[in-house]
């Protein structure tokens, strides 16, 4: 049984998104459980909404990677970049509880709310705007990235999985 706590927007988001002084428009949109998904609900070009995913590493350091939504997290990847052993996700049961004001699955894209480090793919930094959750599954934020990335420290590496960027009929 999923846990809900929607109500509005992540009140500690908002109070950082102001306090560091990043713009940004607030959406509501109907209930969705992905990010691919939320693109969808948002009409907005996947590639330019974030999901984020909560990992662990083989030392017990936690930290947030935002992906582009129609991306997958490659393990091998990340566990290479946190110089760790091996690196798991987080499993959502868990996520509940590490972040209580949160829609299990919807944390927005900011580390520092939960005294995490934020890692993004190369590819997040191909925007010149972002939108993620807002700490519901019905609500997002659309922000500049340069200030968003600027605001929080974001460090980029290359952790999507391979996959092909062009069309099919282009790598024939």
């Amino acid at each position: 049984m999923e846990a809900t706590v929607s109500g509005g927007p992540m009140k500690s988001l908002m109070t950082w998104l102001e306090s560091a002084g990043v713009d940004y428009e607030l959406h509501e949109h109907d209930r969705s459980l992905t990010a691919l998904a939320t693109a969808r609900a948002e009409g907005v070009d996947p590639h330019t909404f974030e999901k984020v995913v909560w990992v662990r590493s083989a030392d017990d350091g936690d930290a947030l990677i935002v992906l582009d939504a129609n991306d997958h997290l490659d393990l091998g990847k990340a566990k290479d970049v946190l110089r760790s052993g091996k690196v798991k996700l987080v499993p959502e049961e868990e996520l509940a509880k590490l972040a209580p004001d949160c829609d299990p699955g919807a944390m927005p894209a900011v580390g520092s709310l939960f005294g995490l480090p934020t890692y993004a793919d190369l590819h997040v930094s191909d925007s010149a705007e972002v939108s993620f959750n807002a700490g519901s599954h019905t609500l997002a934020v659309r922000v500049d990235r340069a200030a968003w990335e600027k605001a929080l420290g974001v460090v980029y590496a290359d952790l999507a999985a391979a996959t092909w960027r062009e069309p099919a009929w282009h790598r024939s």
